[in-house]
């Protein structure tokens, strides 16, 4: 599995009213399956011998599509309403009240030189029937401006690409697995998590213990063909420096370990008890392998940060890029609009400047003494625009913020230890005074590309929970 997301696939739905031309029926039947193969994403139509015109408007008409729907179920990842002409509300909510899917409503254009009887489309007029009667059956939608659009514009591919995004963020919220992977680091108040929370909104959480991992660590033999290929990977992955070689063989059992669990478990994503077990007793730091991990499209959170690590997983499903857990760690000099995102190695090699390098981590040695930390994966995040992203539970719900910066190329001096990269990001001051006045936690989920109105639109909507825009 890697970061680049498998594209949506699409139910279409081309709405009608005998008052209008049927022509346009057609027009809409053979253009937007042309954008979607241009796009790349599949899609299901509707046979048009099912209905007089081949598209939807009575309400048996709707009841057609909705059975339709139903024999198809688990085929298609969101619906595109095309409205070529003024269509029937009826038609509409009875073939999408039971959808249960995200829907996109595209709304044809009239020409000012082609308004009388044979031409007319009164889509302006039909697009606010529609979701008025969407809205009073509480049926959830995706509406972009303008408010009509020619499916011939390249704004049409953008709100294809968008809603792609939307789907795939409601997709895979829906019943995901996110593995504890050991218990909540003890320090670290600030990760707790509301299991309850979670699975009301269909997220599972599988628990696992450190010691358990670390005997079946134990179980594999040298010859283990899997554990020979994991180091040849790890070993390709970064530069390790000397020093380094033991720690390899360990993070390699660990890699192997916990890609058993997630086959076996189905886990889309993790977070782990990073320290400072895994240092004190194996003489380890699991960076390189969370970095591995978020590289391969599997996200991997930090400090058993379970909130980041869902955070992660959908802006990744939004994005198709690499994602990362950092830590809101630094102001950059006096610039209120910047500040350093840093952690010890997790940061995926898509997003760093040059190939990582594995060093002994230091701060661990101020407190164990040294060698007992290799595994950071030491390097510079790359410019870029960006999302952030971070989830905590309160009063039992999920809550979530998100918003957009830019890693610059500001520099950071040589000696700051770790993975880290200078964020700008607009009003910053005001971001950190919202985050601290509720109650979010010290990490922040990052990915490239600017998808927080995806992200914001696909779990409000589709998901029921809350979103803050920051």
């Amino acid at each position: 599995m890697g970061a680049q997301q498998k594209k949506s696939t699409f139910a279409l739905f081309v709405g009608t009213r005998t008052f209008f031309p049927p022509k346009y029926i057609k027009q809409a039947r053979r253009e937007i399956p042309e954008v979607l193969r241009e796009l790349g994403n599949g899609f299901l139509e509707f046979p048009a011998d099912q209905t007089a015109t081949g598209g939807i408007e009575t309400t048996a008409d709707g009841e057609k599509y909705a059975r339709w729907l139903e024999e198809h179920r688990g085929k298609f990842d969101g619906v595109i309403l095309s409205q070529p002409n003024f269509a029937d509300e009826r038609g509409v909510v009875a073939a999408l009240k039971n959808a249960k899917v995200p829907i996109y409503i595209q709304t044809y254009p009239d020409r000012l030189d082609s308004m009388g009887p044979a031409d007319r489309r009164d889509g302006f007029c039909g697009r606010i029937s529609i979701t008025d009667n969407l809205w009073k059956y509480k049926i959830p939608f995706t509406i972009l401006p303008p408010h009509t659009l020619d499916v011939s514009d390249p704004r049409f591919r953008e709100q294809v690409k968008f809603f792609d995004s939307v789907c795939r963020v409601a997709r895979g919220l829906d019943g995901m697995r996110v593995g504890a992977v050991g218990a909540r680091t003890t320090a670290f108040k600030t990760v707790r998590i509301d299991e309850d929370a979670l699975e009301a909104h269909g997220i599972s959480m599988e628990t696992y213990d450190l010691l358990s991992i670390h005997k079946k660590m134990e179980m594999i033999s040298d010859g283990d063909a899997d554990f020979k290929a994991k180091i040849a990977d790890l070993s390709n992955y970064s530069t390790w420096c000397a020093g380094s070689e033991k720690a390899l063989l360990t993070i390699a059992r660990l890699g192997l370990v916990l890609d058993r669990l997630i086959e076996e478990d189905g886990l889309d994503t993790f977070a782990l008890r990073c320290w400072d077990e895994l240092q004190e007793h194996l003489n380890i730091s699991p960076c390189v392998l969370m970095s591995q991990y978020n590289e391969r499209g599997i996200p991997a959170a930090c400090e058993v940060d379970i909130g980041n690590a869902v955070a992660m997983y959908a802006l990744m499903l939004a994005s198709g890029n690499p994602v990362a857990c950092l830590d809101w760690n630094n102001n950059y000099g006096d610039d209120e609009d910047k500040c350093i995102l840093f952690h010890c190695g997790p940061v995926p090699q898509d997003m760093m400047i040059d190939k990582g390098r594995i060093e002994d981590h230091l701060i661990i040695r101020n407190a164990l003494g040294p060698g007992k930390g290799y595994g950071c994966n030491q390097g510079r995040i790359k410019p870029g625009p960006m999302t952030f992203a971070s989830m905590r539970t309160a009063e039992g719900k999920p809550e979530f913020y998100v918003g957009e910066g830019v890693f610059t190329t500001d520099p950071i001096a040589a000696n700051f230890f770790g993975a880290a990269g200078v964020a700008e990001i607009e009003d910053l001051q005001d971001v950190l005074l919202y985050v601290c006045e509720n109650g979010h936690r010290h990490h922040t989920s990052v990915t490239y590309g600017r998808v927080a109105e995806a992200v914001y639109e696909a779990i409000t909507k589709y998901r029921g929970m809350n979103v803050d825009v920051v």
